[in-house]
């Protein structure tokens, strides 16, 4: 069974302000085309979704993952 997420506010205010749904996200973590390390501990995973680039930042807390940003990097 998946982890639970938990978003932060910075991450509700991105996802907000960039239309990113909460399902995004869940299919980005789900199966990422790419994964990075990002700073302070961090991750990044990439995800192409019907001609969107999202990222999503988060950290792997053990019993759940923390959703620290997300990101709509379609140029």
């Amino acid at each position: 069974m998946a982890k639970p997420l938990r978003y932060d506010r910075h991450a509700r205010r991105r996802m907000k302000w960039r239309k990113i749904s909460e399902q995004e996200v869940e299919a980005v973590l789900a199966k990422p085309d790419i994964m990075e390390k990002a700073e302070h501990g961090g991750i990044n995973a990439l995800r192409r979704l019907g001609g969107r680039s999202i990222k999503v930042t988060y950290k792997d807390l053990g019993e759940e993952m923390l959703i620290i940003s997300a990101v709509d990097k379609t140029d």
